[in-house]
């Protein structure tokens, strides 16, 4: 069995194309029959465009966005690649649902690096769901089918961190299930999380263990580049600049992040799902996309 996406999604066009046309020519001979029961052959035509058709035909980069929304799903324990359909919306939590891709343990992926978090997790779905010898060629031809170019995790990554959430607001109509955490304009920090396994401790594992620590980085990343500006000369004095200045408003950025994320997480929110998103995002929206 193949293990290639782009096997997969040539079987899936052609079931597409094959269920398109099938439904195509039957509305055709359904409007032929009552044309032709109302003497309208003359005023109408049976004729049916393909925009009209009430199927779509496989489009390649929304089925991408629609595999990597199901990777965060199996990611958050939504979903399982060990069961059919819905696994988890709220309710108890059936850990043996989940073998081989085991959600996330604390309901938070940061979306602040290539090579960690979300991005790192929704490559290794890729990998226990096609293998591991078709990994690259795979990541490749998502990155493609998602409009980037150059290195396929970056893609991904680009992906995740700049259009997954509005592409997924899209899908439920304003109405998120996956709510994202952002520090602000600057975007310094991201962490997704599944609402329906939030508890009023959750706003503190992302303080505590999430944002204290990546402020953490920043700083090191701030002394070290204010080494690296003394023992530097000439024009690397004014690249290296530049990014002691990004980095500080970055810092800046963060520290207004974490001391709103501390106020929340020590007032312990519920939320209540039947008040609709909505009324919960409101509850959060100090710190939310």
């Amino acid at each position: 069995m193949s293990k290639l996406i782009s096997d997969k999604f040539k079987e899936w066009e052609k079931l597409c194309d094959e269920r398109f046309t099938r439904l195509k020519k039957n509305e055709e001979k359904i409007n032929k029959f009552f044309i032709s029961a109302y003497g309208l052959e003359k005023e109408l035509t049976p004729d049916v465009n393909d925009e009209d058709v009430t199927v779509r035909r496989a489009e390649l980069q929304r089925e991408i966005k629609s595999l990597i929304s199901y990777a965060v799903g199996c990611i958050f324990g939504r979903y399982s690649l060990d069961r059919d359909g819905l696994c988890y919306a709220g309710g108890s939590w059936d850990s043996s649902a989940y073998s081989t891709i085991i959600p996330c343990t604390d309901n938070i992926m940061t979306v602040n690096s290539s090579d960690s978090g979300l991005t790192a997790a929704v490559i290794s779905f890729i990998e226990k769901a096609y293998g591991q010898d078709t990994l690259n060629e795979n990541l490749s031809y998502i990155a493609v089918a998602l409009g980037g170019s150059g290195d396929a995790h970056e893609v991904l990554y680009d992906y995740l961190r700049k259009s997954f959430f509005k592409e997924h607001c899209k899908v439920y109509r304003k109405r998120p299930i996956y709510w994202q955490f952002t520090s602000g304009s600057k975007k310094a920090f991201k962490a997704i999380m599944y609402i329906h396994r939030y508890t009023p401790d959750t706003l503190s594992v992302l303080e505590k263990k999430y944002a204290l620590p990546y402020f953490e980085q920043l700083k090191s990343r701030l002394s070290a580049q204010n080494t690296q500006h003394r023992l530097s000369n000439g024009s690397e004095k004014t690249a290296i600049r530049r990014n002691i200045s990004r980095t500080q408003a970055l810092i800046t950025e963060m520290e207004g992040f974490i001391q709103r994320l501390h106020i929340l997480a020590e007032e312990k929110i519920a939320l209540d799902l039947d008040d609709g998103v909505k009324n919960n995002y409101e509850k959060l929206n100090d710190i939310l996309e």
